[in-house]
């Protein structure tokens, strides 16, 4: 008699880069969470090269696919900059019934002022394609559509800036990308904040603590818990 294959049984979890990025921006965050004994999936994607209708149905609908295959129970999304706007995007008209925990980290949630500040500059919209130029602020941003969030949601804001056209658009504390105001939304069920930047902050030890803790526990690790 023929055994069925082994498949696993573990949380499976999509990692979804930001814009301009690869997959391997997410290598180190992968290696850990592989280490916590979760499958992980890490789509690469063209994220300059289409819209987000595009990129949304083909990145997160690759990621659930290859979940999937995997057999696995609950199927969970870490997502950096614009991977969690894509991921909001496919939620709006697709139901991941596995779906489970949601860690954006840095999420244009409600547009990128540097956007606003940076799409009359000449070589901009080439450089940020269709997706990039369409995460203003404004009510002809992408973002103004989505609404609130109805999945279990926590998001991680940076406020280090080293980016001195951040310091000319964007208001109050940002990541040098995205201000800690524009990373909120409507429904998310936890939010904080770290001194980290907006490029790296996937990479960051504490930042990557915080991910596998609220990927557990739902809540992100307690102030006084802290050293």
């Amino acid at each position: 008699m023929l055994c069925p294959p082994a498949y696993a049984e573990s949380e499976c979890v999509v990692l979804l880069h930001g814009l301009a990025r690869v997959s391997n921006s997410m290598s180190e965050l992968s290696r850990k969470l592989e280490r916590a004994n979760y499958d992980v999936v890490s789509i690469n994607y063209p994220s300059r090269r289409h819209s987000i209708d595009v990129l949304a149905a083909d990145a997160v609908g690759r990621g659930v696919a290859s979940c999937r295959l995997l057999h696995a129970p609950q199927i969970s999304f870490v997502t950096h900059s614009l991977g969690g706007i894509l991921l909001r995007y496919y939620l709006v008209d697709n139901e991941i019934a596995e779906l489970n925990k949601v860690v954006m980290l840095g999420p244009p949630n409600q547009g990128s002022e540097l956007v606003d500040g940076l799409l009359p500059v000449p070589g901009f919209k080439f450089f940020g394609g269709p997706t990039g130029i369409a995460l203003g602020t404004d009510d002809a941003g992408i973002v103004a559509s989505l609404g609130a969030v109805n999945f279990d949601l926590g998001v991680i804001a940076g406020t280090t800036n080293i980016n001195p056209l951040a310091r000319l658009f964007i208001p109050g504390p940002n990541d040098s990308i995205v201000s800690v105001e524009s990373t909120k939304v409507e429904g998310m069920r936890d939010h904080i904040i770290l001194p980290v930047t907006h490029t790296f902050m996937m990479r960051n030890n504490q930042v990557i603590d915080e991910v596998i803790h609220y990927l557990k526990t739902g809540a992100f690790i307690p102030q006084e818990a802290k050293p």
